[in-house]
C-alpha cells in the first residue's frame, strides 16, 4: 500500500487528461492510470482529412484557465508553428493534430502512470482500493474516465471478424479492399469520413460502395450560433433541473447538436460525388441509400444485408464482401467498478445517477466522491460526451474536490435566458 492519494484517475483520455492538466502544480496528492503503455485518442480514426467538430481553444484548459500552459496555444508556440498556424486559416483543426496535442500534455504531466489498469476498486473504511495487479493504491476520492464502447448492432455480433468489423478498428487492421464490395453501415461524421477515404481508395480501389443509413438523409451537424448556446455552462444548469422525462427528449430532439456530419464533410463528399458521376465516369461505384435500417446479416460465401427501407414501408436485400460499421459509441458501465455497481445510485434506466458536480450518489461516506467523467449526457445535457465544456466540467471537479473555488467556473452567460425567471408577488 502506498499513502493515500487525494484524487485516483481511472483511465487517461482527453477528460481525465484535462483533470490532470489543470491539477498541475497544484499542492495536493493525484495519479492517473491507465492500461495503455501510452497516451492514445483513437488512433485508428486519425484518416487522412479527419477534423474536429469543436473549436480548438476548447482544448484541455483554456475556457477555465487561458494561461495554463498545457492549451493548444501553447503548444503551437512549443513546436515552432503559431503563426504558421493562423495563415492556414483552417475552418477545423485536424484531428491528428490535436491528438498530437494531447499527447505532447500527457508526456509533460508526472501524474500520469501507463501500462497500469485498474481491475478492480473497492472501499475499505474510509478510502478506495484500486487493484492494479498485485499492487494495491489508496484514495480518498476517485475520476473514472474509462470511455465508451463501440456499439455493434445485434445482427452483427455473430460475424465480428477480419470482414466485418467497427470503423475504430480500421487503423490497425488496415483491409486490403482491392476488387472488394464494401458495405458501410452508418451515416455520421465516421461513416462519412470513411467513404471518402474509400473513394480515394486509402485501402485499395473496391469494386463497389454501398453506403446505407437509417437517417433520412446525411443530415449536416448544426453548428449554428444559438444551437451552441446548448454547449454552454448557464444550459447545462437549467438542463440539471428538469424532470428526467424532460431530459430524455431533449437529449433526443437535439440529436444533431453533437451527432451529424460536418457541413464542410458534406460538400466536400458532394463535390467528390459531381465529379465520380459527371466528370470520371464511375457513377455505379457508390450507392448511397439513407432511410435504410441493415436487420439481419447472415454469411455463406459473401454477406447477405437485409434492409428495411423507412421510406416506402418494404425489405430488400443486398450482398458485399467486408461490412465497416460506422454505428457509434455506447454507453459502458465502468468494468472496474463492479464491485461497488449496486452501491451506487441510478435513473430509471439504470444508468449513475450524477449530480451537478459530476459525483455519483452511493451509500458510502459522502466525503469519499465518486466522479463519473462522460457518464452525463441525460443528467447535464449533449455537451457531455463532447470536448466542448471538457475543462469546464474538469473545473467543476476540481473546485469540489478541493472544497474552494480554485477555477471560476462562472461563463458569464451567453444570448439566451434559460432560467426560469423567480415568481414575485404583486405589490399592491
Amino acid at each position: 500500500m502506498t499513502d493515500t492519494l487525494h484524487l485516483a484517475g481511472i483511465g487517461i483520455g482527453p477528460f481525465n487528461l484535462s483533470i490532470a492538466a489543470l491539477l498541475d502544480g497544484i499542492n495536493t496528492s493525484v495519479r492517473f492510470f491507465d492500461s495503455k503503455p501510452e497516451f492514445s485518442w483513437h488512433p485508428d480514426l486519425l484518416l487522412p482529412g479527419a477534423s474536429l467538430q469543436t473549436s480548438f481553444l476548447k482544448d484541455l484548459v483554456t475556457p477555465v484557465a487561458p494561461t495554463n500552459p498545457h492549451s493548444f496555444l501553447a503548444y503551437l508556440v512549443a513546436h515552432k508553428r503559431f503563426y504558421a498556424f493562423l495563415n492556414a486559416e483552417q475552418r477545423a483543426v485536424s484531428r491528428q493534430e490535436f491528438a498530437d496535442y494531447f499527447s505532447w500534455v500527457a508526456r509533460r504531466l508526472p501524474s500520469l502512470q501507463f501500462a497500469s489498469g485498474v481491475s478492480d476498486v473497492v472501499f475499505e473504511r474510509d478510502h478506495f482500493v484500486l487493484c492494479i495487479g498485485e499492487q494495491k493504491i489508496k484514495a480518498r476520492n476517485i475520476s473514472v474516465g474509462t470511455g465508451r464502447r463501440p456499439h455493434v448492432p445485434a445482427c452483427c455480433q455473430p460475424h465480428i471478424s477480419a470482414e466485418c468489423f467497427h470503423a475504430l478498428e480500421i487503423g490497425r487492421r488496415q483491409p486490403d479492399l482491392r476488387g472488394k464490395r464494401v458495405a458501410v453501415i452508418g451515416g455520421g461524421q465516421t461513416g462519412a469520413e470513411i467513404v471518402l477515404n474509400l473513394l480515394d481508395q486509402q485501402w485499395g480501389r473496391c469494386e463497389q460502395l454501398l453506403w446505407l443509413t437509417r437517417r433520412p438523409n446525411l443530415q449536416p451537424l448544426d453548428e449554428t450560433p444559438f444551437t451552441n448556446e446548448f454547449f454552454t455552462p448557464e444550459y447545462v444548469s437549467a438542463f440539471q433541473q428538469l424532470p428526467w422525462q424532460r431530459r430524455q427528449r431533449l437529449v433526443a430532439e437535439q440529436k444533431l447538436a453533437s451527432d451529424g456530419v460536418s457541413p464542410q464533410t458534406l460538400t466536400q463528399l458532394y463535390q467528390r460525388l459531381y465529379r465520380q458521376r459527371y466528370l470520371d465516369g464511375s457513377a455505379d461505384l457508390l450507392q448511397l441509400l439513407p432511410n435504410r435500417e441493415l436487420m439481419a446479416l447472415s454469411r455463406d460465401q459473401d454477406f447477405v444485408l437485409t434492409v428495411h427501407d423507412a421510406l416506402h414501408g418494404d425489405h430488400s436485400q443486398y450482398r458485399a464482401d467486408v461490412i465497416i460499421l460506422c454505428t457509434g459509441l455506447s454507453d459502458a458501465f465502468p468494468a472496474c467498478l463492479q464491485s461497488l455497481r449496486e452501491r451506487l445510485e441510478c435513473d430509471e434506466q439504470g444508468r449513475p445517477r450524477l449530480d451537478a458536480q459530476f459525483r455519483v450518489g452511493w451509500d458510502g461516506p459522502r466525503h469519499n466522491r465518486i466522479y463519473l467523467l462522460n457518464a452525463g449526457r441525460y443528467s447535464h445535457g449533449v455537451a457531455e460526451q463532447q470536448l466542448s465544456l471538457m475543462a469546464w466540467r474538469s473545473a467543476c471537479v476540481i473546485n469540489d474536490l478541493l472544497g474552494e473555488p480554485r477555477f471560476d467556473i462562472r461563463s458569464g452567460g451567453g444570448l439566451l435566458d434559460w432560467q426560469t425567471p423567480a415568481v414575485t408577488e404583486a405589490v399592491a
